[in-house]
């Protein structure tokens, strides 16, 4: 017996359509979690070698120089990138988020926050959605742009390393020059006096002219840190007077 084509269909059973729901629920509750694990700027892996170098690997490390933790975070950069969400310096956090917030600092600042340490850390940027989901609900916030670097104190260890001392001011030149060159090439004192020795003078000659009370002798009473014999001052030297 051949059946008809316009026959009613049977309706699928109660549990039919619950295992049916529960499939595209589940569809749904999945793209999130899928969503969360957007790659991130550089691998577990690097960031383990980056540890190894700034603290020996170490991830809860404090040892009072100012930088906290795996990767060595200065307090105000930890702070800047969003890290007291998890706790109030690196050394507290664990490694994932330690990582988490690194990967922020690498998108705003470069591989330079590390510049002895981050050479073989990969470069692509830094999107926001593994730090985002690893972070406490409660604290999160919309995304906002990367924070300014702090110009207070270097990001990390490996960057005060690095950083150029300050210059120290030259002095000015004449107090640097404390000696002058005699004809035979040997170098002597030079002295601060007011007057300065040329080509043929003497200590008479010298007392006499500008009316040294004493004479030569007084002169050189008056110059012996500088004038050791009597009969040998050289040009360039400078002589007080009294």
């Amino acid at each position: 017996m051949l059946f008809s084509g316009t026959g009613k269909r049977r309706r699928p059973s109660k549990a039919t359509r619950v295992v049916a729901l529960v499939g595209v629920t589940g569809a749904a509750v999945a793209a999130p979690l899928m969503a969360a694990g957007t790659a991130s700027a550089a691998t577990s892996s690097e960031w383990d070698r980056v540890a190894q170098c700034e603290s020996g690997g170490n991830w809860s490390i404090n040892t009072g120089n100012g930088y906290y933790g795996g990767l060595q975070f200065s307090a105000s950069t930890w702070a800047a990138y969003g890290g007291t969400a998890y706790a109030p310096t690196a050394n507290q956090a664990s490694k994932s988020q330690q990582i988490a917030v690194a990967e922020k600092v690498l998108a705003g600042q470069g591989k330079g926050a590390w510049p002895s340490c981050g050479v073989g850390l990969s470069s692509a940027s830094y999107d926001g959605g593994a730090a985002e989901a690893a972070a406490p609900q409660q604290q999160s916030a919309p995304q906002q742009s990367a924070p300014k670097r702090s110009t207070e104190q270097p990001a990390t260890r490996s960057e005060q390393r690095q950083a150029p001392k300050p210059r120290t001011q030259a002095a000015p030149q004449a107090a640097a020059k404390k000696t002058v060159t005699t004809p035979t090439g040997e170098k002597v004192k030079k002295g601060d006096g007011e007057y300065k020795v040329v080509a043929g003078d003497t200590l008479s000659k010298i007392a006499t002219a500008q009316g040294v009370d004493g004479g030569w002798a007084e002169l050189f009473e008056l110059n012996k840190d500088v004038v050791e014999n009597a009969d040998l001052i050289y040009p360039g030297q400078q002589l007080h007077l009294k």
